[in-house]
């Protein structure tokens, strides 16, 4: 269950970081109340998580998560250009985040 909780808080950190940089600097109030809600979300999971877990395996695969799905969003909205190394070194990311499972 921890793994299932800590994909989803993974989630939720692609969808906090990109509230945040639709936020313009808290300017903009729908985009910064998902910031809230996503980062609470986020964080509340994570740190679930980290109780059966352990805490450089929960954080990387967290970090790794978020951090695939919000350059993908970056690449479906067209905000950051997609390459073919990017693309090798999202997979390989993503293979590390299914490795850690694997060996943990």
């Amino acid at each position: 269950m921890a793994w299932i909780v800590l994909v989803a808080a993974g989630m939720m950190e692609a969808v906090w970081a990109t509230a945040l940089s639709e936020s313009k600097g808290f300017k903009r109030r729908k985009p910064t109340i998902l910031f809230i809600l996503a980062l609470a979300l986020s964080m509340a999971g994570l740190a679930w998580a980290m109780l059966s877990l352990p805490t450089g395996t929960a954080y990387a695969v967290w970090v790794g998560i978020g951090a695939s799905l919000t350059l993908v969003w970056g690449f479906i909205r067209g905000e950051e250009r997609f390459t073919v190394a990017r693309s090798l070194l999202l997979v390989l990311l993503l293979g590390s985040v299914v490795g850690l499972k694997a060996v943990s």
